[in-house]
C-alpha cells in the first residue's frame, strides 16, 4: 500500500533526534529540522532537509511536529513558539521526549489549547536501533491523528498504539525500562560473582546466562496472569523454600561480592512468607508494591 508523503518538521537534533530525521528522509517525506544549538544539521541537509532558523520556520507548512528533545519541561514553552498565524491549528505533535503519564496528559492539554492534536510516544529502541525488526514506538493519544499518519510513524519502527489516554505511552516505556535494568541488575550481580572467582564473564554470560534468562522469560506469561487473577498459588517453588536460606547473599559475602542487588528482592519475598503467603510463587511480591 501506498503512503502519502507528509510535510514533517523534527524539533530537537540530538543522537534521537537526528536518527528520527534520517529515517524520516529514507522515507521520502519532506523535512524542515530545528535545533536550540545551531550546526548540528549538516548532514541531515545534505541528505534533503531543510534547516528551519526558528521553530516557527521549521512547523510553517507541515502536517506533524516530532519533538526530540532532553527535558520534558522545555517542550510546551518550546510548541508555544510555533508562532504565526496558524501556530499548531491542525498539526499533530508526535512528542517522543521521555516524561511521565502526568506530563503527557498536561501535555495534551496544551497542545489541544494551542488547535493541535497530541501524541505522546515511547522510543523503545536506541537510535542505531531505529527501523530494525526489534525497535518499536508506543504512542498513545489521538487515535485519528495515529491513523492519519501511522505511514510516516512507521517510517522509526513497528508502531504500537495503545489507546487514547496520552499517559499511557510513558507508563509502558518506563515498566519497559523497569524490566530492563532488573535484567541488568541481575546481571551485574551475576558478573561479580563469576569475576571473583577469576571466571571469563563473557564465556559465562554466552554459554550460560543468556540461554538461561531466555528459558526463564517463558514462565513470564503465566506469571502475569498470575498477577490478573490475583491467584498466586503454585504446585513447585513456593516463596516459603526460597527463603528458607539466604544462599545467594551468603555465597556473595563469602565471594566478597556486595549483596546490595539482592538484598530488596529477598526482603520483599521474606515480607511475603511473613504475611502468610508462603506457600504462593515469586509474582505474589506484586501485591506488596501496589499501595
Amino acid at each position: 500500500m501506498s503512503v502519502e508523503k507528509t510535510g514533517v518538521a523534527v524539533l530537537g537534533l540530538g543522537s534521537m533526534g537526528s536518527a528520527l530525521a534520517g529515517a524520516l528522509l529514507a522515507g521520502g517525506h519532506a523535512v524542515r529540522v530545528w535545533n536550540r544549538t545551531p550546526g548540528r544539521a549538516g548532514e541531515l541537509v545534505a541528505r534533503g532537509a531543510r534547516e528551519a532558523g526558528s521553530v516557527a520556520e521549521a512547523v510553517d507548512g507541515c502536517d506533524v511536529v516530532i519533538v526530540c528533545i532532553l527535558d520534558y519541561g522545555d517542550v510546551g514553552p518550546l510548541l508555544e513558539q510555533a508562532g504565526g498565524p496558524a501556530g499548531l491549528q491542525g498539526r499533530v505533535v508526535v512528542n517522543v521526549t521521555n516524561g511521565s503519564p502526568e506530563e503527557a496528559r498536561e501535555m495534551a492539554e496544551r497542545v489541544t489549547a494551542l488547535g493541535g492534536e497530541y501524541l505522546d510516544g515511547g522510543i523503545m529502541a536506541v537510535p542505531e536501533m531505529l527501523a530494525a525488526p526489534q525497535a518499536f514506538v508506543l504512542y498513545s493519544g489521538s487515535r485519528p491523528a495515529f491513523d492519519a499518519h501511522r505511514g510516516l510513524l512507521d517510517s522509526f519502527a513497528r508502531s504500537v498504539y495503545l489507546g487514547e489516554e496520552p499517559g499511557l505511552a510513558p507508563l509502558n516505556d518506563l515498566a519497559l525500562l523497569s524490566g530492563m535494568y532488573g535484567m541488568f541488575g541481575g546481571f551485574a550481580h551475576a558478573a561479580a560473582l563469576i569475576r571473583s572467582a577469576g571466571g571469563s564473564v563473557s564465556g559465562f554470560t554466552s554459554t550460560l546466562l543468556v540461554p538461561w534468562l531466555q528459558a526463564m522469560t517463558g514462565g513470564l506469561p503465566a506469571m502475569a496472569e498470575q498477577v490478573d487473577s490475583g491467584d498466586y498459588s503454585v504446585t513447585g517453588s513456593p516463596l516459603a523454600m526460597q527463603v528458607s536460606h539466604d544462599a545467594l547473599g551468603d555465597v556473595s559475602r563469602a565471594q566478597g561480592v556486595s549483596p546490595e542487588l539482592w538484598a530488596p528482592v529477598l526482603a520483599l519475598m521474606e515480607r511475603r512468607v511473613a504475611d502468610g503467603h508462603g506457600s504462593e510463587g515469586f509474582a505474589g511480591v506484586v501485591e506488596l508494591l501496589m499501595r
